[in-house]
């Protein structure tokens, strides 16, 4: 029934998405030391992220940078412990990770536990020089001691708040929300 929708609170715009994006793209580039960069991101708003980083970290890197797509739905912690099924996904990293400088891409980071998860998936495709973490949103409420090296903006919400980012890729358009749970 309209007028029933929980209330969304606009706290990124596309152009803000946009501009949070090539800021997070130099701070990689800049941050860079030696090895191999590539891009992980953590299916599927991640892996749009990255696919939007990659042309910007190739215009100053002057070369081709990776960029793979990671499932977890086989990793989550939860598995059991809810009524949800995860949706297994591919995984589709089309380079040899070992010896690399992996940027693992998601959307938000929450309680730490995709994050976790990503980590146990990549960790068993090889071994990677280092991974850092990039985020669009930072929401905080850790429940694990993982921080993010790269953050579009950090936004404070309460538990009961869901952070809901909008691609216009996935979602046809572009935004990002808090709404009540």
């Amino acid at each position: 029934m309209p007028g029933n929708e929980p209330q969304r609170r606009l706290i990124m715009t596309a152009e803000d998405i946009s501009r949070a994006i090539r800021r997070m793209a130099s701070q990689i580039w800049e941050s860079h030391v030696g090895g191999e960069l590539a891009l992980v991101g953590l299916r599927s708003r991640g892996a749009t992220l990255a696919r939007r980083l990659q042309p910007h970290i190739e215009q100053m890197a002057g070369k081709p940078i990776p960029v793979g797509i990671l499932d977890i739905g086989l990793y989550r912690d939860d598995i059991g412990h809810t009524t949800i099924i995860p949706e297994v996904r591919s995984t589709e990293i089309p380079f040899d990770i070992e010896k690399r400088h992996i940027v693992l891409v998601d959307d938000v980071l929450f309680t730490g536990r995709t994050v976790r998860a990503a980590l146990n998936a990549l960790m068993d495709l090889g071994r990677p020089d280092r991974v850092e973490l990039l985020v669009l949103i930072d929401r905080g409420h850790r429940e694990l001691p993982i921080q993010a090296n790269y953050v579009g903006k950090d936004v404070k919400t309460y538990a009961n708040e869901k952070v809901i980012v909008a691609l216009q890729d996935d979602d046809g358009e572009e935004g990002v929300y808090i709404v009540p749970e």
